[in-house]
């Protein structure tokens, strides 16, 4: 892989002078892009103390391929699209559960046991194994997703490619993402987090914890807690406004988030639902 790596490097430097009919060049992007597509490699991952490595040239090789690609006709059924990248296909070999109406681009992966409702997801992202991605749900490039999570209805998942080494949307295993939930801008969610409805986590939303008031960071939720969409009051010279923020209201145990009877006693004592 790290001659690969190489390669794909030598290529983005030399990337003005390419010709979109170089098939030399084109074999080695592609052969980087199926990295991607069938999980080998991942564009970020964590780093196993609690931050991400982002593998900048695996962002390279998708740009490269956008800079190489023509325009062409996909056609499904009755359906016509216009892209450079081709949708994936041979779902039931992946054993992947894809429902009409969802899509994937190549170049992005799913571990066995997805479950695909209506629904987009683009190059460069990783769904880890028996996540469920729900109606009108969207996973932006580059964006990491665990394993058994659930991205509810209408959750948008925001995507990154430029600046290379941007770090990416993670989401950690074990989480539900409740509906309508934007989580972008480079956020994190850790693992077995339960995020109410309706939140919004950017890299520079706060994250409180409600029994201190204490800002526990910016962008980040920590694993194993129920957060939900909150304000928090801030003085301007035109008068007060509240700005949002995302409260955490209590921690739980590990696999306690699949015990839904307590989850719901949780959220019912906060009038919060996901």
């Amino acid at each position: 892989m790290s001659d690969l790596k190489a390669r794909i490097e030598e290529l983005w430097s030399g990337r003005d002078d390419l010709d979109v009919d170089d098939t030399e060049a084109n074999a080695v992007i592609h052969a980087a892009i199926d990295l991607l597509d069938t999980g080998q490699a991942r564009v970020a991952e964590p780093d196993g103390a609690g931050g991400v490595v982002v593998n900048e040239w695996l962002k390279l090789a998708i740009l490269l391929l956008f800079h190489q690609s023509k325009m062409t006709t996909i056609e499904l059924g009755p359906f016509e699209f216009a892209d450079k990248i081709p949708l994936k296909r041979d779902w039931i070999e992946r054993r992947v559960r894809v429902v009409p109406g969802a899509q994937a681009r190549w170049g992005s992966y799913q571990g066995p046991g997805v479950v695909m409702m209506p629904s987009y997801t683009n190059i460069g992202a990783y769904v880890g194994d028996n996540t469920m991605v729900d109606t009108w749900a969207t996973v932006g490039s580059c964006a990491q997703i665990g394993r058994n999570v659930h991205l509810s209805g209408g959750v948008g998942i925001g995507g990154v490619l430029e600046p290379p080494n941007a770090v990416p949307v993670m989401i950690g295993d074990d989480c539900l993402i409740g509906s309508r939930c934007i989580v972008a801008e480079g956020a994190r969610v850790g693992d077995g987090v339960v995020l109410g409805a309706g939140a919004v986590l950017t890299g520079s939303i706060p994250v409180i914890d409600a029994a201190t008031g204490e800002e526990l960071g910016r962008g980040v939720v920590p694993a194993w807690c129920v957060a939900v969409q909150a304000t928090r009051t801030k003085v301007f010279d035109g008068g007060e406004y509240g700005l949002p923020c995302v409260l955490v209201l209590k921690y739980l145990e590990p696999g306690e988030r699949h015990d839904k009877s307590a989850l719901n006693d949780v959220l019912r004592t906060h009038g919060v639902a996901t």
